[in-house]
């Protein structure tokens, strides 16, 4: 795994009674628990999160335990929910996990009159983007009793609440065709695949590749000229030099017709501090992290360059490496050691960023 170094956690609320919303579910109860869904935002707009608001109730006199993963008070791991759009079904696009017997410490224990809430944001969990009238019903099937020996009172019924109404402004226009449920390798070429990325990261995503792509198709312009390197190529590549000047052409090349013809996938899990990753052996799929999201589209460090440092990574494509982070870093590189920036990403990514601005010349 490799990537530049430099997402969404809900919120957990224990209480018991939460606030009226504007749109709310019914309450059917099971095993003791009753399951309320509240629709904050009846009505969302283009690039918004869609979020629902869940709380459990221990409505019995006694504890009951419910096993974590039949609740969205970690993440959701599960398809917890009924989405659908026009009354059809919309794709859960989330993870599905095999997991060991439940031990003990896998159950969240409720006392008598007790509530837990948590607020889900939906549309990096199914698929959203589409513009209509969905429909969000709370439903995770009724679970096998835990072992004897655990010595508690598991809810094991179906967890359910009633349908809340949610009207979306999507990507696409009301009536269009959903993704096919396929690998994105499968997806056609010059594709854009999303994974775990809510409506507002898709559009933001979107903006983001098309800064990639303009400042590869710049780039490229510029090695194409086939004059004499200028300060912009000497700055990040180093001494004008005809094999490393044919290595760096090649490159951008290959970068620009992955933007324009390869089927890239982007995924917005990741949680850690960085730009984002890639494998460099799976094409073309690109891993964003925090660092990503407080990036301007363009500029030194930006989401568009970034997508160009990672997609140069891919073996497909230039097969980079990560010598040295940082425009300092790279500068040096470039006047010290040439064989080497022309093999890594960040000197790709400020070459096409070109901040602060030179002349091709």
């Amino acid at each position: 795994m490799t990537g530049k170094r430099s997402a969404l956690l809900f919120p957990l609320v224990l209480a018991c009674a939460t606030a009226q919303s504007a749109a709310q579910s019914q309450q059917p109860v099971q095993a003791g628990i009753a399951v309320k869904l509240e629709a904050p935002r009846p009505s969302v707009g283009r690039g918004d999160d869609v979020l629902v608001r869940v709380t459990l109730s221990n409505t019995s006199s006694v504890d009951q335990h419910v096993l974590r993963w039949r609740t969205p008070l970690d993440g959701v791991r599960a398809p917890l929910f009924e989405v659908r759009r026009d009354g059809q079904p919309a794709r859960y696009l989330g993870v599905r996990i095999k997991r060991p017997a439940p031990q003990a410490a896998d159950f969240v224990r409720l006392e008598p009159g007790a509530s837990v809430t948590q607020t889900v944001e939906l549309s990096s969990l199914y698929e959203m983007h589409i513009t209509g009238a969905y429909t969000v019903r709370y439903s995770s099937p009724a679970a096998p009793q835990p072992q004897p020996d655990l010595a508690l009172q598991a809810a094991a019924g179906e967890l359910a609440s009633g349908p809340v109404s949610i009207w979306v402004e999507g990507r696409l226009p009301r009536g269009a065709k959903a993704t096919p449920a396929a690998a994105p390798e499968a997806a056609g070429t010059g594709s854009l695949a999303f994974s775990q990325c809510s409506n507002a990261q898709q559009d933001q995503l979107v903006a983001a590749v098309d800064a990639g792509r303009a400042m590869t198709l710049d780039a490229h312009a510029y090695l194409a000229a086939k004059e004499a390197y200028g300060p912009r190529y000497a700055t990040w590549f180093g001494a004008p030099d005809l094999q490393r000047g044919q290595k760096v052409g090649a490159n951008f090349a290959a970068i620009k017709d992955a933007f324009e013809t390869r089927p890239l996938a982007i995924d917005c899990g990741c949680d850690e501090p960085y730009f984002a990753y890639v494998y460099p052996a799976q094409p073309y799929k690109i891993y964003v992290c925090k660092a990503f999201w407080s990036a301007a589209n363009t500029g030194t460090d930006s989401r568009g360059g970034t997508l160009v440092h990672e997609m140069s990574h891919f073996d497909a494509v230039a097969g980079t490496d990560d010598h040295v982070y940082g425009q300092a870093g790279a500068a040096e590189l470039a006047r010290t050691a040439p064989d080497r920036a022309v093999n890594n990403a960040d000197s790709h990514e400020y070459f096409g960023e070109n901040t602060p601005v030179q002349s091709k010349r």
